[in-house]
């Protein structure tokens, strides 16, 4: 019954809308800070999380301090550039409403990097707010682009018509 309500109620998908266009927002506000302050370099972070991966008080986590050691400061520059582009992408998917559950799934992956690495900030409230958007599915992006992108994408792409015709097929 509450499923059915967050999954398919007008009045949830505009309360869901002004949630998601504030989520996109914090997003995107923080991409263009890093795009145009022309430096953004994610290792000076991802050094201070190994930092406080350690030690009698660490506050991160070994074995992410591990995967951030091994895999994230060697490439550093690569991580700089997916954070910055990430966030603009996923801020301006959410604001406009279109692919918004893959936006979100991508938004809430980099909350949990985030949180993982030792940073609060907001990112404990962009979660919370993040799953509402995820569990609602379609009615996150109803009041959205995706009200008219995902139903000419469900018509006009092959796999899913495959698909659709093996259900007929099975039953």
């Amino acid at each position: 019954m509450i499923m059915d309500f967050i999954r398919n109620n007008k009045f949830v998908a505009g309360v869901l809308a002004i949630l998601r266009i504030y989520i996109g927002y914090t997003w995107l506000m923080g991409g263009l800070g890093k795009v145009t302050s022309g430096g953004f370099d994610a290792s000076g972070f991802i050094q201070g999380a190994i930092a406080n991966s350690t030690g009698e008080g660490a506050t991160v986590q070994a074995w992410w301090g591990t995967f951030l050691e091994t895999v994230a400061l060697p490439n550093a520059g690569l991580f700089s550039f997916m954070v910055m582009w990430g966030e603009i992408l996923v801020g301006a998917a959410l604001i406009l409403g279109i692919f918004t559950n893959f936006a979100a799934l991508m938004g809430i992956t980099m909350n949990f990097a985030f949180l993982f690495s030792g940073t609060v900030s907001t990112n404990a409230q962009m979660v919370l707010i993040t799953v509402f958007l995820i569990i609602a599915g379609y009615n996150a992006g109803r009041y959205g682009l995706d009200r008219w992108v995902l139903p000419f994408l469900k018509n006009h792409t092959h796999i899913v018509k495959e698909k659709a015709k093996e259900k007929v097929v099975v039953a």
